[in-house]
């Protein structure tokens, strides 16, 4: 008896241990009350996210802008971002006696006396620009599928504002160092904020503390840099992610998915170790390029000095577009009531937001167009909808086109052409290209609804050929599967907009808003005829696949 009951003690002493809390589920406990964390991760670690290679791109740009701020951390322990003149004795040569600003000194000196500087300067600047280029192709795969569309516009601004912030940040960062090639930029900066009329003067006057380069511009953009700027686009980012949780991630068309039902994996465990994995991917790609490509090697270029510019001095690509507007645009003069207005260089600086702007506003224009307010999670696929597919690879013609007009110099001694002839050429294509590319685009989504069709009511060609007993040659077709009648037809296809009888059964004559004769417009523009192929209705397969036209 005496056993039985110490054994039933012990038993019972152990089952009091497991019972008894541990320090770290009260503390989870205690945190569970104040913060309901308990039912919030619940709630979103099982949220089911669709699995698409393309959806990794905005994955990128979130890894890049992590590295970019570890980094940046780092640098900023080492730079001295003042423009007093010192005279560098150090460890590289060549420039030794050489009259620099500190900026410029404490960039050499990180870049050869700080343990790892260097490789930590290179793997900021590359990850500067697969930030900004991630999100450039991260928006032109939500703009091409439409992923823009309710609920999602806000985050599309977002997104966009981050675009924005990212080639400021970009442009300022690149600035610092104040070597020949940034002095170079911030010059060009400089003129084209000297061409805004009225103002332009008072502008460069308040940026540069005084006459050009002035002494405190460097000191300037450091806080914006790696303060203001940085802040803000961590907020943006933050409000992104939460919007992405909240609205559940877009998805493309296919069987079982539709606005309500998400087919993917869940947050956790599968999606983080995922997203784990691919952070660790795109950190070591990142270092690898700071390690073994060189990327803006400042002493080459040497100290700023206003009347110095480096040979071939060329921007980062995300402000070739700006660039190449000026480089390309004549160089027109008005001169009124004792001003000149430079309108060669004001134009472009101009034009560039105005873009960037119609790109931000877009959805908007879009949704007030087709008058949908439903709210959408599935995306378009770009063929079927021609003309948005065709706007957007007219823009990316036209960054292009500016591009090589950003670079014309460095495309002229490169490929033994004159520099005039390149001029000249994107003066021409400027117009041209994007007209061309939107055409093409256009007839090519519309030959690929035309193939979804044929598809559709024939299904595959097999390639097989057969002889009928009356000595009819066919070609055997295999039909579609149910999964690809789905994903073919499941898209919806707007009817223009119509203004209605403009005369009342009165003979009154209806008054007509203006903005509503430019929806009309808009509209057949966008899905009027010409501007899609029909897609077969139940009727027609129906026909098809149930006589003697079916092989």
């Amino acid at each position: 008896m005496d056993g039985a009951r110490s054994v039933d003690e012990a038993a019972g002493s152990a089952r009091s241990r497991r019972q008894a809390p541990g320090r770290g589920e009260k503390l989870a406990d205690w945190a569970d009350g104040r913060l309901g964390i308990y039912g919030l991760a619940k709630a979103q670690m099982r949220k089911v996210f669709p699995d698409h290679p393309s959806f990794m791109l905005g994955e990128i740009a979130l890894y890049s802008f992590i590295v970019l701020i570890l980094t940046g951390v780092y640098l900023t322990l080492f730079f001295e971002p003042s423009m007093v003149e010192v005279e560098y004795h150090g460890s590289y040569e060549p420039l030794n006696g050489v009259l620099m600003t500190r900026a410029f000194e404490s960039t050499l000196e990180l870049s050869f006396d700080v343990r790892g500087g260097l490789l930590i300067r290179q793997i900021h600047h590359w990850a500067a620009l697969v930030f900004v280029i991630a999100m450039l192709v991260h928006m032109m795969r939500i703009f091409f599928t439409g992923a823009f569309r309710k609920p999602r516009e806000l985050n599309w601004v977002f997104g966009w504002t981050l675009l924005m912030l990212g080639i400021i940040t970009g442009l300022t960062g690149y600035s610092l160092p104040d070597d020949l090639l940034s002095g170079t930029g911030i010059r060009f900066a400089q003129g084209a904020i000297l061409s805004v009329p009225v103002v332009g003067t008072y502008l460069s006057f308040f940026l540069f503390g005084g006459e050009f380069p002035g002494h405190d511009i460097i000191s300037r953009l450091f806080p914006i840099h790696v303060l203001l700027l940085p802040g803000i686009m961590l907020g943006l980012v933050a409000a992104h992610l939460i919007l992405v949780f909240y609205h559940k991630h877009t998805q493309y068309p296919g069987p079982g998915r539709d606005n309500k039902t998400v087919v993917g994996m869940p947050f956790l465990p599968v999606y983080m170790a995922k997203a784990g994995g691919f952070f660790f991917l795109v950190f070591g790609v990142l270092t690898m390029l700071g390690g073994i490509a060189s990327i803006n090697p400042v002493w080459a270029f040497g100290p700023y000095r206003p009347d110095l510019v480096t040979t071939g001095a060329q921007p980062d690509w995300y402000l070739g577009f700006s660039e190449g507007l000026i480089r390309v645009m004549p160089g027109w003069e008005i001169n009124l009531w004792g001003h000149t207005l430079v309108l060669g260089v004001f134009i472009p600086f101009a034009l560039f937001p105005l873009v960037m702007v119609a790109i931000g506003v877009y959805p908007f224009v879009e949704a007030w167009v087709t008058g949908d307010r439903r709210e959408h999670h599935i995306l378009d696929r770009p063929r079927n909808m021609p003309v948005r597919t065709g706007l957007g690879v007219a823009w990316l013609s036209l960054y292009v086109v500016l591009l090589i007009g950003g670079g014309n110099d460095i495309v002229a001694t490169h490929l033994h052409l004159s520099i005039n002839d390149i001029t000249w050429f994107v003066r021409i294509a400027v117009f041209v290209v994007p007209v061309l590319a939107f055409s093409i685009t256009k007839r090519i989504c519309l030959g690929l609804q035309r193939r979804d069709r044929n598809k559709v009511l024939h299904g595959r060609e097999t390639g097989t050929v057969k002889r009928l007993p009356n000595g009819e040659y066919i070609e055997v077709h295999e039909p579609a599967s149910q999964e690809q009648l789905f994903t073919l037809t499941q898209h919806e296809q707007y009817p223009p907009y119509e203004l209605g009888p403009l005369v009342d059964a009165g003979g009154v004559r209806r008054r007509v808003k203006r903005s509503e004769r430019l929806r009309a417009r808009l509209s057949r523009a966008m899905f009027g005829p010409g501007k899609r192929i029909e897609k077969p209705t139940v009727e027609e397969y129906r026909e098809v696949t149930s006589g003697d036209h079916h092989h």
